[in-house]
């Protein structure tokens, strides 16, 4: 009989997939290589299992020990089938960043997961770096993993992904492109395939938000390269020692939003439904494509799996929300058809300022138009209302009346995007679109911003 000892033992030798529809500009061969075959549906099996084996091998993780690490889900994941089958706890520290689905998995698994803000410098004492060293230091009998620093991340792909990638091309593979965080794929893989053919190119993707393409190209950590991402699982804000600079050819840098719709179409074009990276992975690919020629073979890695992002990038509300929906928006009507179903926020001209303020933060907007029993005759914006307020404290109990500007232009609902960009200026911040039946919306300089990003 056929059959594994437990899980851990079915860790490896996933599939070389061709590419098709979503590579047919690229004159080359794209393979790409599907790592959520691993039962914890990600690459980062790989290494969760080797880290924790070399541990258990020099005594840094002792029998019935809690193991803690920082992580954006993946490598938690791992960790946690061994724990399971191996008979550990785990801590996992994460950021608000990733996924609910990360963290609710985590959780099915046995783990106990902490979840710590992103927007905060690595040392700052509540960063997921910060607080997953302390944990480490605090919790009797437990191993801090430190994935980023620990070179059996590395040794992991270099003993296993790398010679998959080998023995599957029968060693035609010429070039390897992967997203880089924790570095130990690109520089294991990398270092295995290049003591095969020293010729063989290695290329990493990275985010805008993160140092690595810079930090290549000429040795300068800049720290204002750093800045809030939207896409998980590749990018940092650190330099991680399992990443090999020596080995690495190049990097391209790949947008948030590039990276959430080529995801989408690596669904829909070719079957397979992975995760935010492997759209920047395919989408980094194709920036390369210039340095593919036709008798090439470039493997590109996808990292995990699509059900971790069902709540984001697999919803449409998450991606129209972030302008990262590929829709065509030629007329005002088109601006405004997400939102239809919010009732215009409008006040009359006898109520009292303080009545526009409270409606203003109750829905989180900056304008709202004036109206009396003919029709919009006014508007009021946060900043008329602020200088009024500078002259006259006592603004708050007067009539709208009294402080309100012009009326917005009112519009068709048919006139053209470029035509309503037109009308709105530094003095007139929005437009009203006539719907028809006595239906308006108002459309404002953000939603102009969401439609071209």
């Amino acid at each position: 009989m056929k059959y594994a000892k437990n899980i851990l033992e079915t860790i490896g030798n996933t599939p070389l997939v061709k590419l098709n529809k979503v590579a047919e500009e690229v004159d080359a061969l794209v393979l790409a290589k599907v790592e959520t075959f691993n039962p914890g549906n990600s690459v980062k099996d790989r290494m969760a299992l080797k880290m924790v084996e070399d541990a258990e091998a020099d005594g840094r993780l002792a029998p019935g020990g809690t193991i803690i690490e920082g992580t954006s889900g993946n490598t938690g994941m791992g960790l946690a089938l061994a724990g399971v089958v191996k008979g550990y706890k785990c801590i996992f520290v994460t950021t608000d960043k990733q996924s609910k689905e990360k963290v609710d998995i985590l959780k099915a698994v046995g783990a106990e997961v902490i979840v710590c803000p992103t927007n905060v410098t690595p040392d700052d004492p509540r960063s997921y770096y910060s607080v997953s060293k302390r944990l480490g230091e605090e919790t009797p009998n437990s191993w801090y993993v430190n994935q980023y620093d620990n070179p059996s991340n590395t040794v992991a792909h270099y003993e296993q992904t790398g010679p998959e990638i080998w023995e599957q091309t029968e060693g035609k593979v010429t070039h390897f492109v992967v997203g880089v965080g924790t570095g130990g794929t690109i520089s294991g893989v990398g270092k295995y395939l290049k003591e095969q053919d020293p010729n063989i190119k290695v290329w990493g993707v990275d985010t805008y938000g993160s140092v690595f393409k810079k930090y290549h190209e000429t040795g300068i950590f800049d720290e204002n390269e750093i800045y809030p991402y939207i896409t998980e699982g590749i990018g940092e804000d650190i330099l991680p020692e399992n990443v090999d600079f020596d080995i690495i050819d190049g990097f391209t840098k790949v947008t948030d939003k590039d990276a959430a719709v080529y995801t989408r179409r690596l669904a829909k074009d070719e079957g397979i439904f992975v995760g935010n990276s492997a759209g920047s992975a395919i989408k980094g690919v194709l920036q390369l494509k210039e340095h593919f020629g036709p008798d090439d073979v470039v493997v590109v890695l996808f990292h995990d799996h699509g059900s971790r992002y069902v709540g984001k990038i697999f919803n449409d509300d998450w991606m129209r929300d972030r302008g990262f929906l590929e829709e065509e928006i030629t007329t005002a009507e088109d601006l405004v058809k997400d939102h239809l179903e919010k009732p215009l926020v409008t006040a009359m001209t006898e109520e009292l300022v303080s009545h526009a303020i409270e409606r203003m933060k109750q829905y989180d907007i900056s304008q709202i138009p004036v109206r009396d029993t003919e029709g919009f005759v006014g508007s009021v914006d946060e900043t008329d209302l602020f200088h009024a307020f500078v002259n006259d404290k006592n603004v708050a109990e007067r009539p709208i009346k009294d402080v309100m500007g012009q009326p917005f232009p009112v519009i068709d609902k048919s006139t053209a995007i470029d035509e309503v960009s037109k009308k709105i200026t530094k003095e007139n911040p929005a437009v009203l679109v006539d719907l028809g039946e006595g239906q308006y919306h108002i459309i404002t300089k953000q939603d102009l911003i969401r439609a071209i990003s």
